[in-house]
């Protein structure tokens, strides 16, 4: 298994994304710990749990540590009570995209209205192609980390923050 994620994140314009994704999910997910420099995440994806570690990121948001394995789903359900507060709620839509696919979340319930793509690159340097949908990037802005958005949900966004975001 690579124990390193490199990925880029962006906002998302419009809803065109949904009519090329090949696959959908509902997705909800915890954090057992949710601090800067580790978390701990439990996860509900479909009928398929999974227990993740990441490690803090890079200065650029770009890379860090990620080990996962899966996990029962009544276990991911046992292990969702035990979870901090704000647990995440989200529909992802896998989207192909020339080598590699964008996973876009749409998100529910507190971060209702925050739609953002994540792309996973082989090197913090891979080209890939950019469809006219994917918007301002946001790697390395915290507040669009899920950890962040479990305390920090899109709903207590304010200001520019929030009116510059793109949504469907």
């Amino acid at each position: 298994m690579d124990m390193e994620e490199i990925e880029r994140k962006f906002r998302v314009c419009g809803d065109v994304f949904k009519t090329l994704a090949t696959k959908k999910m509902r997705i909800t997910q915890g954090y057992l710990c949710s601090a800067p420099e580790r978390t701990v995440r439990v996860r509900l994806k479909g009928d398929v749990g999974f227990i993740t570690i990441k490690g803090a990121s890079s200065c650029d948001g770009t890379t860090r540590f990620e080990w996962e394995k899966p996990i029962e789903a009544e276990e991911a359900v046992q292990l969702l009570a035990l979870c901090e507060e704000g647990v995440i709620d989200k529909t992802r839509y896998v989207v192909p995209n020339g080598n590699t696919c964008i996973e876009v979340d749409v998100f529910h319930k507190d971060n209702e209205g925050l739609v953002v793509a994540e792309i996973e690159l082989a090197t913090k340097d891979t080209a890939f192609e950019r469809p006219e949908w994917l918007g301002e990037e946001v790697t390395g802005d915290a507040r669009y980390y899920n950890a962040m958005l479990s305390k920090n949900p899109y709903k207590n966004w304010g200001g520019l923050e929030k009116s510059s975001t793109f949504v469907v």
